[in-house]
């Protein structure tokens, strides 16, 4: 497939809890459900820009992975971007500032000793870029948000507290956030050939600073999430990325 040329099929919305999906859910001007298969949730989402997937994968990267790749062979979508939650690992980030990635890596994957970068699975990138037009919507959708930040996330099958955040941010020192989703579907959206992007909320900090060891509500960063994901989109399809088949 051409650099130029998008798939045929919809824009594919992933989120990896229930909470994560109810602002979608109520959001749309119509929804329907497509299928369930396994823990993956799958509905037909009608917006103001047109039609959109939305799957509730359950949490954690092997059923990211599942999902994603259900979702590829069914429907050659147009992009998938994972949405929701996610734990701030950056110093300046904040609780309930939005992550936009332009770029994620594993950061619990080590094949170091055989030559491979911290992160870096076997055989396949260091790190899966978000795809330039996504990130360009985002950035669009940005100007008039200040809460936005762009940069490096992370995923992993491993939770990260304040116990163990110290390496990570002298592991990867320009990441943002984590999360246990993203990182997957980056890799499986890789594979396909399928655009890719993310956009999390940050509802907790990994490592919290003195007077900064509260949290946002999953309900309050789903929210967040969801409008800027749905933001992004709206922008997305005023480049002319969004025109989708139906689904």
């Amino acid at each position: 497939m051409a650099p130029s040329q998008l798939p045929s099929g919809p824009v594919v919305i992933q989120v990896a809890m229930d909470q994560e999906a109810a602002p979608f859910l109520a959001a749309a001007e119509s929804r329907e459900h497509l299928r369930t298969l396994g823990p993956a949730v799958f509905h037909r989402l009608e917006f103001d820009f047109g039609p959109a997937v939305l799957i509730r994968s359950g949490i954690g990267l092997a059923n990211a992975t599942t999902a994603t790749t259900q979702a590829a062979m069914l429907y050659e979508p147009r992009a998938v971007i994972s949405a929701g939650s996610a734990g701030g690992v950056g110093e300046d980030i904040a609780i309930a500032d939005v992550v936009i990635a332009d770029s994620v890596r594993f950061h619990d994957s080590d094949a170091t000793a055989f030559g491979y970068e911290p992160g870096q699975v076997p055989d396949m990138p260091a790190a899966y870029p978000a795809d330039a037009r996504l990130l360009a919507a985002g950035r669009q959708w940005a100007a008039e948000n200040t809460r936005v930040k762009f940069g490096e996330a992370l995923s992993g099958a491993s939770f990260i507290t304040e116990a163990n955040i110290g390496h990570m941010r002298q592991t990867f020192p320009a990441a943002l956030s984590t999360d246990m989703e993203t990182a997957a579907i980056a890799q499986t959206t890789h594979t396909f050939g399928v655009p890719f992007g993310a956009v999390r909320a940050i509802s907790d900090l990994c490592g919290p600073k003195a007077g900064d060891d509260f949290s946002l509500s999953l309900d309050e960063a789903a929210e967040m999430s969801a409008e800027a994901t749905l933001g992004l989109l709206r922008a997305f399809n005023a480049q002319g990325g969004a025109d989708v088949a139906d689904v």
